[in-house]
């Protein structure tokens, strides 16, 4: 008995000592996958101007999924403007909204003074077609695209964005 106590003992340390896991293996599974085309939308920006994946061919995009409402996108955003700022000249930043109420974005974005484009069609996360297209299952989510519309980076952690954006 003292054996198979210590064995279970063993084993539960050995599971302890793995830490927690990456974000991504729990959140990221059903993700766009690297070198899949990213899928076509249109949505409008805070203006009312309409936008689609064409408008960025060519350049390096960074696709951030997210919501006001949500802590965890909350928690990114000082992160995000740091990227922004840093790598605004290397990639086209684009925030694609699950807000509902077009106020409480416009609000939030000009108190917390975010300078990117901001896109939504303001329905939220579930009955979003953008989302279910993008494969969004988590907020934030990020991707990275290639000049040619192709993922090169599909996450949920920011820390991975910055490498990414790094590379280039």
């Amino acid at each position: 008995m003292k054996k198979f106590l210590l064995v279970c003992a063993a084993l539960a340390a050995l599971v302890a000592c793995k830490g927690p896991k990456d974000a991504d293996s729990e959140y990221a599974v059903d993700m766009l996958k690297k070198g899949e085309a990213i899928p076509a939308f249109s949505l409008k920006d805070r203006t009312g101007v309409l936008h689609s994946q064409a408008d960025f061919a060519g350049k390096y995009v960074v696709y951030d999924f997210w919501a006001t409402w949500c802590p965890d996108c909350r928690a990114d955003l000082p992160a995000m403007k740091d990227l922004y700022a840093k790598y605004g000249d290397k990639a086209v930043f684009v925030g694609i909204s699950f807000d509902t109420e077009p106020e409480k974005l416009d609000a939030y974005v000009a108190e917390n003074g975010i300078g990117w484009m901001q896109l939504s069609d303001f329905v939220a996360k579930k009955e979003s077609a953008v989302g279910d297209a993008f494969r969004i299952k988590w907020i934030p989510s990020m991707y990275l695209v290639d000049p040619e519309g192709k993922v090169m980076l599909g996450t949920v952690m920011v820390s991975k964005l910055a490498a990414a954006l790094e590379a280039l």
